[in-house]
């Protein structure tokens, strides 16, 4: 897809680099499209991990949607701060992180917080310290659909800890929180295919469990950015996407059959011409996420240049003999891979609409502590 004209704006000249833009045209729209796949905007509980920002969240509340995702304590304050009503702190609680979600959860009242868990030594622990504060959490149980990061294992493993732990004082298992992100295959088909296959396998201990736990009525959370598409069909499932609102250059190349568009892009300027057919950018390893192989960035219009070198603060690039080199000083954008870890990156970001900066929002929960 060609990107030339959509992420130019005015003014650029006064801008220091470099400078991470949102355009908030590009991301209503990108919402817009995720509400339209999902049918329903209610079953959508988005992860904001990928821009942690209070207008993001409240400009996604305005358009109905009401529960979110978060992986720090620091997120999940800025979630409540602004007022949701469900916040799921989708990473396992251990050590001091504990308390601090438990005494978040009572100074914000009017959010319901719910954690995870995938271990029943650290699920008791978890219960013992609500049950001491006096709240019980309400818990889904981390379910390991094949990425391997996190959660219990798609098997046997997921009832045997179910029930042990619908025994424990101050926690309530609510549900399964079934993330896979390794399901990326650019076929969609493929995609579909190996999501209903895990989430037939967890339906069918599901149904196992309430053979045994009458009452059991769990929800579920399923998929990210590539793979939610392929639970929309299954009415019972709370779709996860998160990447998706703001995207990047990363997912529109993997997943091209996802409709949306990247919504952020870093300026920089060329700052030197080490030699021939060689430029070089402001915009080294802190300001742009290089977690990801390959290329960590395209420049808008400068599809054929070639990486270098990348350093802390300088990034050089090549260009065929047959192309001229953009002069010392020009302003160039960048959309990155991986908009995540390169928004992270930066205390706020500047907010464009329709080709002006209107703003700037700040990357509230990049700081792991606000408050607790």
């Amino acid at each position: 897809m060609k990107y030339d004209n959509l992420y130019k704006v005015a003014h650029s000249d006064t801008i220091e680099t470099p400078a991470l833009v949102y355009y908030q045209n590009i991301i209503e729209n990108n919402t817009l499209k995720v509400i339209e796949i999902a049918k329903d905007v209610k079953r959508l509980w988005p992860h904001v991990k990928t821009h942690k920002m209070r207008e993001m969240v409240t400009m996604q509340m305005n358009m109905g949607i009401e529960r979110f995702k978060c992986s720090t304590i620091g997120e999940a304050e800025m979630l409540a701060g602004v007022g949701v009503k469900h916040a799921l702190l989708a990473y396992p609680l251990v050590g001091p992180n504990i308390m601090r979600f438990i005494r978040i959860q009572k100074a914000y009242m009017n959010t319901q917080f719910y954690a995870i868990a995938d271990d029943f030594e650290q699920m008791k622990y978890l219960s013992t310290s609500a049950h001491e504060a006096g709240i019980c959490i309400p818990l889904f149980i981390d379910v390991n659909f094949g990425m391997n990061r996190t959660g219990v294992l798609l098997g046997s493993q997921v009832k045997e800890i179910v029930v042990k732990g619908k025994q424990l004082a101050g926690v309530n298992i609510v549900g399964f929180h079934c993330y896979d992100g390794h399901h990326h295959d650019r076929d969609m088909r493929v995609r579909t295919q190996k999501a209903n296959a895990q989430r037939e396998i967890m339906f069918t201990i599901a149904d196992s469990i309430k053979s045994v736990i009458k009452d059991f009525a769990p929800m579920y959370i399923m998929g990210g950015t590539p793979s939610f598409p392929c639970y929309v069909a299954i009415p019972s499932v709370y779709l996860s996407p998160g990447t998706a609102f703001v995207y990047d250059y990363g997912y529109s190349e993997k997943v091209p059959d996802l409709p949306f568009i990247p919504g952020a892009a870093i300026l920089t300027r060329v700052i030197s011409h080490p030699s021939p057919h060689l430029f070089t950018l402001d915009l080294g390893h802190k300001g742009i996420a290089t977690d990801r192989p390959g290329s960590r960035g395209l420049i808008i219009g400068m599809e054929d240049a070639t990486s270098v070198t990348h350093s802390e603060e300088h990034w050089v690039f090549s260009r065929d003999e047959k192309y001229s080199i953009p002069p010392i000083g020009s302003v160039l954008y960048v959309i990155p891979s991986h908009i995540c870890p390169s928004t992270a990156l930066y205390p706020s970001v500047l907010v464009a609409k329709e080709g002006n900066i209107v703003g700037s929002w700040d990357v509230k929960a990049r700081n792991r502590h606000l408050t607790f």
